[in-house]
């Protein structure tokens, strides 16, 4: 447990070390760090105290406790799942998925869809491709082609009011809020230093009524960021409401005739276009619709009261069986991002880079005004940058990117792995790296190394699928 107590300002934590002499030298110089400068120089994540939300009683602590010493000297493969502690928190949809064959995987307590079983197999784990692989290539087929429903209620999600709302926003992110009630945008918490803290999304539901969205794991953490970024004088009130609502996400071609069946607003794009959100009413159920995914398809993003969300996915189901409706999970979503090149929290991005490396300099406004680091990011924007973000396809044949895969020109290291996957549509292994920069234009190559085998890689401008976001506008 090293690092930041959320929402109490500069108290720190360094204790809980079960190997302490040989990390003691580390802890310190980068708490040290940390406490100095707002940063350490490596991503501490996975020592954070605010990894952990208040799911982790004591129960489940122990649970967690006497496993964590079973496997002291166990090197989990890729997908394994344990039990301890397990379910902490669920949907209301977590029993029903499983009669459908849903198996689960935890994130911050949350039971997730991960994939389904249509025909009651286990999952062989490996780092190979393994025997799940077409299951996978069936879900995403669903939602590219007719229309897929996933349970992420897990999302961190909360509600920003008060009549300075959206200056307190727009000071603490780094892109800009939205103008008009209804937008929706994608927006990152820097550091002073201008790394990435938090990607979250902020749809203007009010005047003075913003509602954000962060990864699940970063619940905790993210309501810090906001909580100690708010200044005594903003008139604010910032209050997490994950539990209080759940998220459906509708997906694919046929979304918006499933969708129409079962709501009287227009669903049309003069109406409701993509990057908007609004409240309506689904099956009796008043929600709020965002017009926005992380699969890459004309789709929203239901999100009811958490009491509702089972009576909204029945509808949806029942109503979905002519459009060949199926459930998918984050296996496919892996798939589908990976295709649009779209990046992961916690991967590509970290507390290790900036929105410049990383490729993302569009979601920044530097004309808005100021915000928290955004000096520092326009210093090195003037300076030049040490390492690059790319996106390339890979000769693989049994095996894909993972994540921390070297990355080489001949015998020399030029850079590392982040995140990939197996792009199911696209019938390509795809993948992220961060590498010198002289290497991320578009048509190098280089080689990746993957379980031994080396691959010849080639850098994309565009992302595989779709690159227009003509799906995502249809």
């Amino acid at each position: 447990m090293l690092g930041p107590v959320a929402e109490i300002k500069n108290f720190w934590m360094c204790c809980g070390s079960s190997f302490g002499i040989a990390q003691g030298a580390g802890a310190g110089k980068y708490l040290a760090q940390w406490i100095l400068h707002g940063d350490s120089e490596i991503n501490m994540t996975g020592y954070d105290p605010r990894r952990f939300g208040g799911y982790a009683d004591d129960e489940y602590m122990l649970a967690k406790g006497f496993q964590d010493y079973g496997l002291t000297y166990i090197t989990p493969l890729p997908g394994e799942e344990f039990q301890a502690g397990r379910p902490s928190r669920t949907s209301p949809l977590y029993d029903k998925l499983r009669q459908q064959g849903c198996v689960h995987t935890e994130t911050f307590g949350w039971e997730r869809p991960k994939w389904f079983s249509p025909d009651g197999r286990e999952e062989e784990y490996s780092y190979r491709r393994n025997n799940v692989f077409e299951v996978i290539r069936d879900e995403c087929m669903a939602v590219r082609k007719r229309v897929g429903v996933l349970d992420l209620s897990g999302f961190a999600k909360y509600d920003i009011i008060g009549p300075d709302a959206g200056d307190f926003l727009n000071r603490v992110c780094a892109n800009r809020m939205p103008v008009k009630v209804g937008g929706l945008v994608l927006t990152h918490i820097l550091s002073e230093q201008g790394r990435i803290k938090g990607e979250i999304t902020v749809t203007r539901l009010g005047d003075d009524h913003y509602y954000a969205l962060s990864a699940a794991a970063a619940e905790t953490r993210d309501l810090d960021h906001l909580v100690q970024g708010r200044l005594d004088a903003e008139n604010v009130e910032i209050t997490n409401i994950t539990d209080d609502r759940g998220v459906l996400v509708l997906a694919g071609p046929r979304s918006r005739e499933l969708l129409a069946k079962l709501t009287d607003s227009s669903l049309e794009n003069d109406s409701f276009r993509w990057l908007t959100g609004k409240e309506i009413t689904v099956a009796g159920v008043s929600l709020r619709a965002l017009r926005v995914n992380y699969v890459g398809e004309l789709g929203w993003e239901l999100h009811p009261p958490m009491a509702d969300l089972e009576a909204v996915y029945d509808a949806l189901w029942q109503a979905g069986e002519e459009f060949g409706i199926a459930n998918f999970g984050l296996y496919a979503v892996n798939s589908l991002r990976i295709e649009k090149a779209y990046r992961g929290w916690g991967d590509e991005l970290t507390n290790e880079i900036t929105l410049l490396e990383s490729d993302m300099e569009r979601f920044i406004k530097f004309d808005k005004g100021d915000f928290v680091g955004r000096e520092a990011t326009l210093q090195q924007k003037e300076k030049g940058l040490a390492t690059r973000l790319v996106y390339f396809d890979l000769d693989a044949s049994e095996s894909d990117v993972r994540g921390s895969e070297p990355v080489y020109d001949g015998d020399k290291v030029i850079g590392i792995t982040t995140s990939g996957g197996y792009g199911h549509f696209v019938q390509k292994s795809l993948g992220f790296a961060y590498v010198e920069p002289q290497y991320a234009g578009p048509g190098t190559r280089f080689v990746v190394e993957l379980l031994g085998e080396r691959c010849m890689a080639t850098v994309r401008q565009d992302p595989e699928y779709d690159p227009d976001n003509r799906c995502l506008r249809a």
